[in-house]
């Protein structure tokens, strides 16, 4: 199974709300008197884009994800997908919303950087842990201990008595648990009684819901309460203090609002509700919000990097830069703390950098520059992405996986450009285009990087073509060919330079009725089984050993520096891939730079 890591953008993280069930006329919103003015601190209106994805409990997308931020909505695609430019949010604070039938609403909280917004969001199914009647006293708890005792009395959302049988939907988020920071509620940033700003540190979150036998979304009976138990890790019970204060998640508002206490009873935290929603047991600090740009010594941003920030009282926190290298988020004032920064899960997430920073008292920003080296190689991919028709792509993204990693990234006018850092020990990447106005996809292709900058050409966005060819001859100024039709291509049998070697490599085509489009590629493999992947395959006619190809324009056998890399060789029926480029000589003496890629379906020898 793949991770989709989109880890959050802030280092406080993902979060996930499932309260469907706030009191009438939000009631419980402040325990103070007077109007809450605690918007005044996410600052300014400003407009944002953002991208995300939508995940279940196993890393698989979620298709048809209604994701909204503030007025402006959208549905996820089938790769869980969701791309809104232009939203309306606060300079310090935006709030992304996602909702889909059998499933706890989700949601997340960010700091918005100026450049575009990753974001994901972890749906928890509705999973129901127990049943009980109106009028009953009932305590369901599921298999860790977390429970909730309910006195019997229910609302319905309209406020009138509910009377009969109702469902029980526990879910308990353990803040030792990897998953947490997709799942949980918010971005642990709260409004205390005093109407203040803090961040939190978790010691562990419960999530009920109530369902009628109608399906209706219920509630606690004003004068009724219900009382809750959280499980505290083992881990955590040294931090633990004997009371701590209690929060709930405002899913209209999208952050925590202090409301009562906890006590520490044994290894659980007991206390005393008078509405659901998610519920909390957290510390508090007060908090600045910090920005890290992270790029090499050239002033190249590393886009996809995991930046972490820790704190010896309130833990780490972790996020992944945009495409201007920026991560954003909240940490705790006053404090000296630590930043660490990333290579990728394929390298070993090796620590590249490490300083210690603060003590921050106020927003502050700061560069980190990683200096490169042997094991560790900045990358540029860029492309051109196209319809069907060959028209840029204006509404799309790129879904790049490196390891067991993946990574989207916007297209603009059918053009993108991605930054990023890799290892030594790995350079096999692939890409997926996705054309979301006419739900088209390259499906996905695999390649290899030219360090340090691997152009794939032109990416074509159209599911009637199952396997193409496409080249770029002499840049911005020469020819683009997309051949996709009359398509063969072998491996096994020998080649024109070298009989019986079985190693043989053939692959042609011929373009559309009307065209002069043709293209040829035979060689061999040295050594090579019939299945497996090859990587930096020097073209070396004279001693066999690369790979002969021709344009139909002409292609001397001299002067020649194209580098192919073969990244698929699948057997017949599955996809042979083969991205390359260089420069080359023609007949006529003219040199020429040209730059490709192969994916084309594997045909049987006979």
């Amino acid at each position: 199974m793949r991770t989709k890591l989109f880890l959050s953008l802030c280092f406080i993280g993902v979060m996930l709300s499932c309260n469907k069930d706030r009191l009438p006329n939000d009631e419980a919103n402040n325990n103070n008197d007077e109007p809450s003015n605690f918007h005044e601190n996410f600052g300014d209106a400003i407009t944002r884009t953002f991208i995300g994805n939508v995940i279940d409990i196993n890393g698989n997308p979620i298709e048809n994800v209604i994701i909204s931020i503030g007025n402006d909505d959208v549905l996820t695609d089938d790769h869980g997908v969701f791309i809104l430019e232009d939203a309306q949010v606060n300079k310090r604070f935006a709030y992304v919303k996602a909702e889909k039938d059998g499933y706890i609403h989700g949601s997340r909280a960010v700091v918005p950087t100026s450049g575009t917004n990753k974001v994901s969001i972890m749906l928890l199914e509705e999973t129901v842990a127990g049943s009980t009647t109106s009028g009953t006293s009932e305590t369901i708890a599921i298999s860790n201990g977390a429970s909730v005792s309910l006195e019997g009395d229910y609302i319905k959302e309209d406020g009138t008595p509910y009377s009969g049988s109702l469902d029980v939907i526990i879910h308990h988020l353990d803040p030792t648990d990897e998953a947490v920071s997709l799942q949980m509620p918010g971005m642990l940033y709260a409004e205390n009684e005093d109407n203040e700003e803090r961040m939190l540190q978790t010691l562990g979150m419960l999530a009920v819901e109530l369902r009628g036998s109608g399906g209706e979304d219920l509630n606690l009976a004003e004068g009724s309460s219900a009382e809750i138990k959280i499980p505290v890790d083992a881990s955590l019970l040294s931090i633990a203090p004997s009371s701590i204060p209690l929060w709930f998640f405002d899913e209209a508002k999208g952050y925590w609002i202090e409301e009562g206490e906890a006590t520490l009873v044994g290894n659980n935290y007991i206390g005393t509700v008078e509405h659901f929603s998610f519920w909390n047991c957290d510390i508090p600090a007060e908090a600045i919000n910090l920005c890290v740009t992270v790029m090499n010594e050239n002033e190249t941003a590393f886009a996809n990097t995991k930046v972490t920030i820790t704190s010896a009282t309130f833990g780490t926190r972790s996020g992944f830069t945009n495409e201007l290298g920026e991560v954003c988020g909240l940490v705790p004032s006053g404090e000296v703390l630590e930043i660490n920064v990333y290579d990728f899960a394929i390298c070993g997430s090796n620590i590249i950098y490490t300083s210690t920073i603060g003590p921050f008292n106020s927003d502050d920003s700061l560069t980190v520059i990683v200096e490169e080296s042997s094991n560790i190689i900045h990358e540029t991919v860029t492309g051109t992405f196209t319809d069907c028709n060959q028209n840029p792509v204006t509404n799309g993204y790129v879904v790049i996986t490196y390891g067991d990693q993946q990574f989207f990234d916007m297209v603009t006018e059918g053009v993108f450009e991605i930054n990023m850092l890799r290892c030594s020990t790995a350079d096999n990447f692939s890409i997926e285009a996705i054309d979301h106005d006419n739900l088209q996809t390259t499906g996905e292709i695999n390649y290899t990087f030219s360090t340090p900058e691997t152009s794939l050409g032109n990416l074509i966005s159209c599911n009637d073509i199952t396997e193409f060819i496409q080249f770029n001859i002499d840049g911005d100024t020469g020819e683009n060919v997309l051949i996709a039709t009359n398509i063969r291509a072998t491996f096994g049998e020998s080649d024109n330079t070298n009989s019986g070697s079985g190693n043989g490599l053939n692959i042609s085509g011929q373009g559309e009725a009307g065209t002069n489009d043709c293209f040829y590629l035979f060689g061999n493999l040295n050594d090579a089984p019939h299945t497996g992947t090859y990587d930096n395959l020097d073209y070396q006619v004279q001693d066999d050993t690369g790979i002969n190809i021709g344009e139909c324009i002409g292609i001397s056998q001299t002067n020649n520096n194209i580098i192919y890399n073969v990244t698929a060789l699948g057997d017949v029926d599955e996809y042979i891939d083969i991205n390359f480029s260089g420069d080359y000589e023609d007949y006529n003496g003219n040199t020429h730079t040209i730059s490709g890629v192969i994916h084309v379906l594997r045909d049987s020898l006979d």
